[in-house]
Formats: C-alpha cells, structure tokens, sequence
C-alpha cells in the first residue's frame, strides 16, 4: 500500500502496530536495543508516536487514531525502516532500572542486564547495602548506571566516568533530568586517569567489549552507535584488560567489581585463565557480567599487568 492508502486504510492503534511490525519484519530490521522483535518494537513505536504509556490497558488498542496521529506514526515507521537506526535514537528515549533516559548518537542505547543487579542492591555480594558511600561507574555513557545506583544507594556519591565529552554531555542532560546533581558527578577519565586515586565500594562498568571482526561484521542499527562505546581491540578486552590492571588501586578492602564482556567473555576466560570470574545468572536474561571482590582483584592483579 502507498501512504495515502495506508492512512485510509488503518485506523486503530491495533492497526499500526499490526502494520509497523509487519513491516519491520519485512524490511529485516535488527533488534537488539531493547525489544525481542517486530511486534515489540512496533509497540514501542506506536505508543511512543502517540506520547501513551507502555503499560497501555489492553482495550485502548482499539481506540481509533486521528489523521494527524496517523501521520506522525506512519512517518516514524518509516523513519525506523528507512534509516535503521535502533528506535532509542528516532524517539530519544530510553529504558533501563525501571528509569526512563534520554538517548542520541553520542551514547549507546541502554541494555545491560547490569540493571536487574541494581535493582537488587547487587545481592547477596554486597553484605551491607547501606555502608555503600562510594560507586563508580565506569564508560559511563548516557549515565543510566551511575543514575540506576544513585537511585538504588541514597547515600551513595556516584562518578560517572568517561573519556568522551560528548557522552558527559549526555550524562549530564540524564543527571539534571533525574534531578541527581547533588548524588553523581560526571567525571572526564580515560578509564582511571581522571579519578585522582579515589576508591569505590563498587566498581561497574559496560565497557567497550567487541572484537574487531565482530564489530564489522554487526548490522547497520550497531553501526548507527559510537564505535567507541562497542569495539575494542582485535579480541575486545584491549578495555577491560585497562579495568583489571588498576582496580586494585581503586577498590576498598571490601568491595566489588562488575564488568560485562558479553561476547568476548569466553576470551576473557582463556586470557586469565587461573582468575575465578564469577560469571552472574539474570532472570530476565543476559550474561557475559562477572563479578570479583576486592580480595580477588588483589590477589591476582599481577596476572592484569
């Protein structure tokens, strides 16, 4: 159908996601910034075009859409098939902890599962969840875990590190939208360079973690992310190698260390072979995030150097 005969011929909310999703599918978008597939990226799209809440009661979806709303959402359908960029990026907006962020190309679009173990004041590693008064985000980015913590350790100062300034940018629109200007700061550092020797009782990054090969080998919806926040080196550890050597250096006598590696957790594994990763199980799915105490980063922070 044409345009003119698809806003004649749809009319309901059911309509447009039915269509979006049809067409999504048919156009063999990529989706891997938030949604499982066509449908749930449609519904996203649909309900954010039309500025509705995504836990829209089920009847609403039969409610019929006026011409300018038709408008608005079949041009962003377009706008998602046409330019392949994750939809985050088209609506400027984002979810993660149960948070909403505010999203464009100088960030990558918030995904980790690191969030479930925010969400959980990172139980059971964590033995007194209050004591936390120090946490570090490293590769900040948008600022969405340095915020989620904020959020999850009222009592916590939280840095939010990163090397790019156009992530800071970012991060600082997220921290003043979250009012959290008096709990985090944004920190320009080349991973620990700019800390002045602080030390944290968490340490959680998601780093750049993709090898060379993989990263060219990604669909255009990753290529539309900073390569600086994705790809790292020929085996994607030339950041996390950065992360392990000086931990110590920053971590107290008991505290904890959170990195996803996602795909290149097996390298990591087979790089330091004799370190005891402790590899986190989500129930709402993801892997690749290990976890090490204090105690670990300096007993075996020698094998990092």
């Amino acid at each position: 159908m044409n345009r003119q005969t698809t806003l004649e011929t749809l009319s309901t909310l059911r309509d447009y996601v039915r269509y979006a999703a049809s067409r999504f599918a048919e156009a063999g978008l990529f989706f891997g910034h938030g949604t499982a597939g066509p449908l749930d990226e449609a519904a996203a799209l649909v309900l954010h075009a039309l500025r509705l809440p995504y836990d829209l009661p089920g009847g609403y979806f039969e409610a019929r859409l006026i011409p300018e709303e038709r408008e608005r959402v079949y041009a962003l359908i377009q706008r998602r098939i046409n330019e392949r960029k994750p939809l985050a990026y088209l609506t400027h907006e984002a979810p993660f902890a149960g948070l909403s962020f505010y999203v464009d190309e100088r960030v990558l679009v918030p995904r980790s599962p690191i969030a479930e173990l925010i969400e959980n004041h990172f139980a059971p590693w964590l033995e007194e969840p209050d004591a936390v008064t120090d946490i570090l985000d490293l590769c900040t980015g948008s600022g969405c875990i340095a915020i989620a913590c904020a959020h999850a350790f009222h009592q916590a100062a939280v840095d939010a590190a990163d090397i790019s300034l156009d992530a800071l940018e970012v991060a600082q629109v997220n921290i003043a939208r979250h009012e959290m200007e008096d709990h985090v700061r944004v920190v320009e550092s080349d991973v620990y360079s700019g800390l002045d020797g602080k030390c944290y009782d968490i340490i959680v990054s998601n780093p750049p973690y993709v090898n060379r090969a993989e990263w060219q080998a990604l669909p255009p919806e990753f290529h539309a992310e900073p390569k600086l926040g994705l790809e790292s080196g020929e085996d994607g550890l030339d950041c996390v190698r950065r992360i392990l050597k000086d931990a110590h250096r920053h971590l107290k006598p008991d505290g904890i260390l959170v990195v996803e590696v996602g795909s290149s957790a097996e390298a990591l594994a087979e790089a330091y072979p004799e370190v005891p990763f402790c590899w986190l199980d989500f129930e709402r799915g993801g892997d690749g995030v290990f976890l090490l105490t204090a105690e670990q980063v300096g007993e075996y922070h020698e094998l990092f150097r």
